[in-house]
């Protein structure tokens, strides 16, 4: 080949290069730069978990009979999402995801594989927060804000959905401040809606805006609908990771406010022409709601500057604003809305004790490591149906209290429907008993 052809395919080369590179920077757009700067930060959870479960085969005695079968244990593995959001190794993800799990471990994107420990999580709010410990620091995700979301502006979501690690979708803001009751019967209050792809797998990463800050926690989705995904808002995200980093916990929040279901006609006469918010059926003297103003017959039409629903919505809506964490309340009083600040404080314990006595006809104590009746009130349902002081409180509704601190939490998550479900133990044996919540409502 002569000097004249060398040069002229030197030439061409140099050319094709240019315009590849040129093709590139016109691809790389807003997602996927988006993309390269989070994805190192996002994570894949596995879970290990043991299960209990009825064995049936073969011969079984009497006993096993009677309680359905041999128990044998199983290992059950899961899988989840979750965003290092502090170089040291502080990861968030969603309850959910490492409910009941007895390991934990976490990849990276380079390939490591880490156990985690837990420093607290909460199902109310369907958060967990994960400590990993690396020899350098770990690349991170910014934990932007959801209070200024427009409409319509792209978010892209990265996850493990069915185990496929590093999943990316894009979509857009469909909705905020959105209510919806899951197939489970679970309330889902205060969401970000998507239409970006959330699949099972992709519960606990993030939905991140075009600047590559998370925006929300992805979290749930309609199992029959397809482009319908939910995300926790980056704000409530942040109040309630730091509770959680802080205290291993989310310290229960009170306002004193008893609300209601408003019916139409009750609206009506108040002049509340609206088909949402809640009765103010009471406030409790000296409480945070009663020193911020608010006044028994009060419509609560805003909490934060999102739409309450109903009574049940902002119940829920009150346990995303910790202890001491201020919020806004807009009013509907005389014809006209007005915005209050309210700051809760932690739920007093005499108030529990009385929710207790009162509702349930139990006094509690602790006793040998474990939650005993100390009384009965009389004429109560407990005391009707043979419940005895001595008797141990081994669970309510489902979740473990070994503590009078574990009760209040639990008889609070419990406070709004008809009966609470307690599995007491007297000597060897175990019982489920169902007491309807009675008298005064807190």
């Amino acid at each position: 080949m002569s000097v004249v052809s060398k040069g002229w395919w030197l030439f061409a080369a140099m050319l094709m290069a240019s315009s590849a590179h040129a093709d590139m920077a016109r691809r790389r757009d807003a997602i996927v730069e988006v993309v390269q700067k989070a994805s190192p930060a996002v994570v894949y959870i596995g879970t290990e978990q043991e299960v209990e479960s009825r064995f049936r085969g073969g011969r079984r005695s009497a006993l096993e009979d009677f309680f359905g079968g041999r128990e044998e244990r199983r290992r059950v593995q899961g899988l989840g999402t979750g965003v290092i959001v502090d170089a040291s190794g502080i990861i968030i993800t969603n309850e959910h995801v490492i409910r009941g799990a007895s390991a934990i471990h976490v990849v990276l994107e380079d390939g490591r594989t880490l156990e985690a420990e837990v420093l607290g999580s909460d199902a109310a709010n369907d958060l967990a927060v994960l400590k990993v410990t690396a020899r350098e620091p770990l690349p991170t995700a910014k934990l932007g804000t959801s209070a200024d979301l427009m409409i319509g502006e792209t978010v892209v979501a990265i996850g493990s959905p069915f185990g496929l690690s590093k999943t990316v979708t894009a979509g857009v803001v469909s909705a905020t401040g959105r209510t919806f009751r899951a197939e489970d019967g679970r309330v889902y209050n205060d969401f970000v809606q998507t239409d970006a792809a959330i699949n099972p797998g992709n519960s606990g990463g993030p939905l991140l805006n075009v600047d590559a800050e998370i925006i929300g926690i992805n979290t749930a989705i309609f199992a029959s609908a397809q482009g319908i995904g939910f995300a926790i808002p980056a704000d409530k995200v942040r109040r309630i990771v730091d509770e959680l980093t802080r205290f291993g916990k989310v310290r229960l929040a009170w306002v004193g406010i008893e609300a209601a279901n408003l019916p139409p006609q009750l609206a009506a006469q108040l002049g509340w022409d609206r088909t949402y918010g809640a009765l103010v059926a009471a406030v409790e003297p000296g409480s945070p709601a009663e020193q911020a103003g608010v006044r028994r017959g009060d419509v609560v039409a805003e909490m934060a500057g999102s739409r309450i629903a109903d009574a049940e919505d902002f119940d829920t809506r009150v346990k995303g604003y910790p202890a001491r964490s201020t919020f806004g309340l807009t009013l509907f009083r005389e014809q006209g809305l007005r915005t209050l600040q309210v700051t809760p404080v932690e739920f007093p314990s005499r108030l529990v004790e009385t929710l207790t006595w009162e509702r349930l006809g139990l006094r509690l104590k602790e006793a040998r490591g474990a939650l005993a009746i100390a009384a009965l009130r009389p004429g109560s349902t407990a005391q009707e149906i043979g419940l005895e002081p001595g008797d141990v409180i081994l669970r309510v509704n489902n979740q473990p209290v070994v503590s009078l601190d574990a009760f209040k939490e639990a008889i609070l998550n419990a406070r709004r429907g008809r009966s609470v479900l307690l599995l007491v133990r007297r000597g060897r044996y175990g019982y489920h008993v169902t007491l309807p919540f009675q008298g005064q409502r807190l």
